[in-house]
């Protein structure tokens, strides 16, 4: 990043800042054949903290996104891309030598969706550096959101400890748990880096695996408890088929049930809940409005093909709730 992008914006306070994975998705556009005999793929903008600024960006939210591409082709389809989203891009910059990360994936609904990364030698999201940050926009993002893939790596892991470090709990800290065991050297060394995480976040969200890796439990009520031990105001605790646990520190307990869909490529939902549920964060709602907005939101991505240009807009969501089902 140059001194001047570091500068541009200073005085702007997005709604919110995401920091993590990029890439493009390559996705077959035959369901149900396995990736050998796939003979035509769309290309999408993708990696979790983007997708998930695309999806806040998709409500009416001011996002933006550190992250890091390489300097290729791809690379400039990725900056075009957030750019028509909304999405600033003023701190998305290029690695020289390392190419723009791929992933693949099979498509086999209603639940299996095998990925495949092309992440080497090393993918670039991971070469963000602290000396490249903008702590005072990232201090001043109402929302700033980081990844545990984020951690997996130096240089990234110190940047966004540090990142969530200089926040100094103001606003609101999201911590997406978001566990890849394969992008993990050691995957038993990840769980003190997620504790060190937590100690400076406010919202921790992840899946059943994903709990389990920060906490040491899988069952959704006693994890929930455990992240809240941990430093946490906010756990939700994503359960699959069960739908969405959320735990505060208040006390508040909600639960609500998934929003029926046929699912065509559930990759994906899991970012549109997160925009969701920084949208609702962000405009105040109640826990449980929030969360079934954010599992509606989810719900329509599961059933569109792509995920980046799936996510939906307010009226789409709101939609999709009075229906009582995605159709």
């Amino acid at each position: 990043m140059t001194k001047g992008s570091r500068d541009e914006g200073e005085s702007m306070a997005y709604d919110l800042i995401t920091m993590g994975r990029i890439g493009v998705d390559l996705y077959p556009l035959q369901a149900g054949v396995p990736l050998a005999q796939v003979t035509s793929f769309g290309k999408f903008l993708g990696g979790s903290a983007t997708n998930v600024a695309v999806a806040a960006a998709r409500l009416g939210r001011t996002t933006a996104v550190i992250t890091r591409t390489g300097d290729d082709p791809f690379g400039a389809y990725l900056h075009d891309a957030l750019r028509a989203f909304g999405v600033d891009d003023r701190w998305v910059t290029s690695v020289p030598g390392l190419p723009t990360p791929v992933t693949f994936c099979e498509i086999f609904p209603p639940d299996d969706f095998p990925l495949y990364f092309y992440r080497q030698p090393k993918a670039p999201d991971l070469e963000i550096e602290v000396g490249e940050l903008n702590l005072d926009a990232i201090a001043a993002a109402r929302v700033f959101w980081v990844t545990g893939t984020g951690l997996s790596e130096e240089p990234s892991r110190t940047a966004t400890l540090t990142a969530l470090a200089h926040r100094k709990g103001t606003g609101t800290t999201v911590f997406d748990l978001d566990w890849r065991p394969m992008f993990w050297r050691d995957p038993e060394a990840a769980r003190p880096f997620y504790a060190e995480a937590l100690r400076h976040t406010t919202v921790a969200v992840g899946n059943l695996d994903e709990v389990e890796i920060a906490t040491g439990t899988r069952e959704p009520h006693a994890a929930a408890r455990a992240l809240l031990d941990a430093g946490v105001r906010l756990a939700v605790v994503k359960q699959g088929p069960k739908g969405v646990l959320a735990v505060g520190a208040d006390g508040a307990v909600v639960e609500v049930p998934p929003l029926p869909v046929t699912v065509l490529n559930g990759l994906g939902a899991g970012d549109a809940f997160g925009g969701s549920l920084c949208h609702g964060l962000l405009a105040d709602r109640d826990l449980e409005t929030t969360l079934r907005s954010a599992n509606a939101a989810g719900a329509i991505v599961a059933s569109r093909l792509e995920c980046s240009s799936a996510m939906p807009t307010s009226d789409e969501v709101a939609a999709a709730l009075a229906a009582g089902a995605v159709r």
